[in-house]
């Protein structure tokens, strides 16, 4: 209990997370497709001032966000997701804007490489999540939501959150790259996003300009 109230601690302090980004193009992960989907709560906890959540509950609606986000990815190379749910809280009504808590989860995450057999983070990665603020949430979504909608938007906005450390992995260590070399640092790609017809546009107006020493003689002007 005392680890969950430290980590909510900084949890609350955290930057909130929109997840309505599903019909949109989805983020840079290189050869990703996802393989196991695994969800699991052996150490769930529920925080101070929280309605109650069955690992039942939770591991469904996690599971769910998790597949509704990452199997929009069709790359060549399968990659599992551990997911560990850690603690939890449901916020319960209050007094609006006074003693209204906000709804909170932690979890780990571990991802594995299949073709490889390995894990590609030996330390799982802890991920903190607060509600998204909203007109509906502002006075505490205690008060204006219910523990099934709360929980959809957590797990929702975890899995963005999974799929931002991802990205960012692959910018910064080429794990979803096939040459392993960090994306960002390849031509074509800002921020982990290839840009493919900018690049190959770009190769091809410098395909077609003749150098100096191919380039044909001038024609002297007739007199």
């Amino acid at each position: 209990m005392r680890r969950f109230m430290v980590l909510f601690g900084l949890l609350v302090a955290s930057a909130c997370t929109n997840a309505n980004d599903l019909d949109e193009e989805p983020a840079y992960l290189g050869n990703f497709r996802l393989g196991h989907n695994v969800v699991v709560a052996p150490n769930l906890t529920k925080g101070p001032a929280s309605r109650g959540a069955t690992r039942e509950e939770w591991i469904d609606a996690m599971t769910r966000a998790m597949t509704e986000r990452f199997t929009r990815y069709d790359g060549d190379k399968l990659y599992h997701l551990g997911v560990s749910i850690e603690g939890y809280v449901l916020a319960i009504p209050g007094v609006p804007l006074v003693a209204s808590p906000k709804s909170a989860l932690i979890l780990n995450v571990t991802v594995w490489d299949d073709a490889a057999g390995k894990k590609l983070n030996d330390k799982p990665e802890l991920v903190t999540v607060v509600e998204t603020i909203s007109p509906q949430t502002v006075v505490g979504s205690g008060l204006t939501q219910s523990k099934q909608v709360q929980m959809e938007h957590l797990s929702r906005n975890a899995a963005k959150l999974i799929e931002t450390w991802l990205n960012r992995q692959n910018d910064n260590f080429g794990w979803f790259e096939d040459d392993g070399k960090p994306a960002k640092e390849k031509i074509g790609l800002f921020s982990g996003r290839p840009t493919v017809g900018a690049a190959v546009a770009e190769t091809e107006i410098a395909d077609n300009i003749p150098s100096a020493a191919s380039a044909p003689a001038p024609v002297p002007a007739a007199d």
